[in-house]
């Protein structure tokens, strides 16, 4: 299959496209039917689908994230009356992203969008489209400079006012070494009290070997790696704050009654918790 973007997302020349690499980003919208990603995206989709028991099973947990996340959104934006959203590794724009939820559900919500795909960068005009009561921008960043991202939010987000600082299906892609337990308490130290946490992660607590074999399915050298943690590592990220109901499960136990509730989370945990 040749290397090629969907018909009409295109991208400025200027934009450098690594091509030879795979970004979660792109490995994601293949996983969900896109077709903004590379032959070494799609290669790297293939090679985690055949660690977990095929690519049907893998576009299946990637489904499942997607629906976890409509959940998170629709309690925040309907039920704790949350109007702002940082999320972070937003990933390419389909319907179904932060802001196309958060505005459908509540039209002022004020919505910041942050990826380091260039291509992701490519989409600016869709992640920056707001209502006329909201607000939206996106930020070009790294997860793991908080600071960097904070500074370009406040253009958008009043960080006096309660934020939800989104992190999905993300931190797996996090090497230990980076600190991600670090990353997110100074996101969390920069928004204040009434704010929210949310976070899905890969675990290996149910399939232990698959999540061993998907682990080790990435070549040593590639910057596109799974971190895979238990329960106990996870909870880590909400050392001093409050579990939503019930806590960190797995994401199809997460609200399990709610209209569109994921139906194979057997490979995320998945939490919503609040800054006292």
């Amino acid at each position: 299959m040749a290397d090629q973007a969907a018909a009409g997302s295109a991208w400025p020349e200027s934009t450098k496209i690594d091509r030879t690499v795979a970004h979660e980003s792109r490995v994601y919208d293949y996983l969900l039917g896109g077709s903004t990603n590379f032959e070494v995206d799609r290669k790297a989709a293939l090679r985690a689908g055949a660690a977990v028991g095929g690519i049907d099973v893998a576009r299946a947990s990637a489904r499942s994230s997607r629906l976890f996340l409509k959940q998170v959104m629709h309690h925040l934006a309907l039920e704790a009356g949350v109007e702002q959203f940082l999320d972070i590794g937003t990933g390419i724009p389909d319907e179904g992203n932060v802001l196309s939820v958060a505005q459908a559900a509540l039209p002022r919500a004020r919505v910041v969008s942050v990826d380091n795909d260039p291509i992701v960068f490519a989409h600016t005009h869709a992640l920056t489209k707001t209502t006329p009561e909201g607000a939206a921008d996106f930020v070009e960043g790294d997860l793991r400079r908080p600071d960097a991202i904070l500074r370009r939010a406040k253009a958008t987000l009043d960080l006096d006012r309660p934020v939800a600082v989104l992190l999905l299906s993300v931190l797996h892609h996090v090497r230990d070494a980076d600190d991600p337990a670090g990353i997110v308490a100074e996101f969390m130290r920069a928004v204040p009290s009434g704010s929210y946490l949310a976070v899905s992660h890969l675990t290996g607590d149910m399939r232990p070997e698959e999540m061993a074999k998907l682990s080790a399915s990435v070549p040593a050298d590639s910057s596109y790696v799974f971190a895979i943690r238990s329960h106990d590592e996870i909870a880590r990220f909400f050392d001093g704050l409050d579990l939503v109901d019930p806590g960190i499960v797995p994401i199809d136990q997460w609200r399990p009654n709610a209209p569109d509730a994921p139906h194979e989370g057997h490979y995320h945990y998945g939490a919503l918790a609040q800054k006292p």
